[in-house]
């Protein structure tokens, strides 16, 4: 029996609950917040399609029970607060710090060999905490940020093809922001075949710069951050764990010397398994992607600076 717990009923922790248990990726799923009735509500609409679509997997929504929680496999975090006008990013990294700081040391009384798997933002700096103040193996943290940044950048990519998605490959590294993140074009490929074999390098270089601002152009429309991508790579990396998938999925991982950089949580190509990050895959960058990724990493050393007071 899989056990999954996901704290934060939000839209992104109710989607990725929804996508673990109408796939039936967990045998188990806790849908977990501090806010009263909102995880009970959300898991009692979702298993009331348990019918309709024929699922053997459960549900259960509890207020701030962390008991309930016990012997979870995996436990994603999405809990914390968004940016609001005014806030300063020290600030939203202060409070988002202190949640996700607490919820790990609750989650931990119960499942003490869990895989977390981190959500909330700034993710990598969040991450990164977990990984300071947790005192966990470093293989049982995962950022989650590079499986949904390459999900956008498959599906651009296999709109400019016209292709299947799922016949598209593509790989984003580096840091989970804008401004920082890395589609890697030069190993985007189509049944095996380099993309650049079917688009010319402008075409390839609106894919990068789409996927970039791929989080922010749907907040514009929408008027709030995106869920259902979020939600769903974050069960994603769920899957890969709980059924020991092995499975290669880019995402932030606390390197120690690999790419060049230490003490950092970046997105990097992992395989995922059942012992989460089994191991981390050196890309051969050329120089122009060496030089990205350096320059990512040093944004996101920037933005670990203001955890001082969390850590």
């Amino acid at each position: 029996m899989s056990k999954v717990t996901v704290v934060g009923a939000g839209n992104v922790g109710a989607t990725c609950a929804n996508v673990l248990v109408t796939s039936q990726i967990a045998d188990e799923v806790v849908l977990l917040d501090i806010k009263e009735g909102v995880s009970e509500g959300k898991a009692m609409d979702i298993m009331q399609t348990a019918n309709i679509l024929g699922l053997q997997s459960r549900l259960t929504g509890v207020t701030n029970d962390y008991e309930k929680t016990a012997n979870s496999d995996v436990v994603v975090i999405t809990s914390g607060i968004p940016r609001k006008p005014g806030m300063t990013r020290e600030e939203l990294i202060g409070v988002n710090a202190g949640i996700v700081k607490s919820v790990t040391e609750n989650v931990l009384k119960h499942s003490p060999n869990a895989v977390i798997i981190c959500v909330s933002n700034p993710m990598d700096t969040m991450t990164y905490l977990i990984h300071k103040t947790s005192g966990m193996p470093k293989n049982r943290i995962i950022g989650m940020g590079g499986a949904l940044d390459s999900a956008r950048f498959k599906y651009f990519l296999s709109n400019a093809l016209n292709a299947n998605a799922i016949e598209v490959e593509g790989i984003v590294i580096g840091g989970h922001g804008d401004t920082t993140m890395i589609p890697l074009t030069r190993f985007a490929a189509y049944r095996g075949v380099p993309a650049s074999n079917f688009l010319s390098e402008e075409e390839l270089a609106k894919i990068a710069a789409d996927t970039m601002v791929g989080g922010a152009t749907l907040t514009k429309l929408l008027g709030t951050s995106a869920w259902y991508a979020p939600g769903a790579a974050a069960a994603q990396v769920a899957g890969a764990v709980l059924h020991d998938q092995k499975k290669l999925i880019p995402c932030s991982a606390l390197l120690d010397g690999e790419y060049g950089e230490s003490d950092l949580c970046i997105g990097v190509p992992c395989i995922i398994g059942k012992n989460g990050i089994e191991k981390i895959v050196e890309f051969e960058l050329n120089d122009a992607e060496k030089a990205l990724f350096a320059k990512s990493a040093e944004a996101v050393h920037n933005t670990n600076a203001a955890l001082a007071g969390a850590l």
